[in-house]
């Protein structure tokens, strides 16, 4: 296996990682996902799949549909880490039905919680997917 391999899988295991976490503490602890959790869900599962097929084909273009999904993660897992611990973000985003999206089920170490993990692992398969893609053209060359 090559680096543009490594990362892939990287990615791709992170992925599975992520999701296995979500579905403990949904399915295990019986923690109820509020509205920012399942978007963060949404964006997150089908990178198993996505990245999954990708690394198993070598299939570079992969990459260019994970990354959005990774991405955008990113930005909803950030949103709703802020709107957990910041005053601002508490008013901005209203969580209207079910559990509130200011709840923190877990705060380890006193700042990580359930979307701060969203998002280092969103970072992370944004990070190695953007590397298999750099290396993918360094192979080309």
């Amino acid at each position: 296996m090559n680096t543009f391999d490594y990362s892939r899988f990287i990615a791709w295991f992170t992925s599975v990682l992520a999701t296995l976490g979500s579905l403990y503490f949904s399915e295990i602890q019986g923690f109820i996902p509020c509205e920012l959790c399942w978007y963060q869900r949404i964006l997150m599962y089908p990178l198993i799949v996505i990245l999954g097929i990708g690394f198993y084909k070598k299939d570079r273009n992969s990459a260019y549909y994970a990354l959005p999904l990774s991405i955008i993660g990113m930005g909803v897992s950030f949103v709703h880490y802020l709107h957990q611990k910041t005053d601002f973000f508490k008013q901005a985003i209203q969580c209207t039905q079910g559990v509130p999206c200011s709840g923190q089920y877990i705060n380890w170490l006193g700042f990580i919680t359930i979307p701060f993990l969203a998002f280092m692992a969103f970072l992370m398969i944004t990070v190695f997917v953007v590397y298999s893609l750099k290396e993918a053209d360094h192979e080309t060359d």
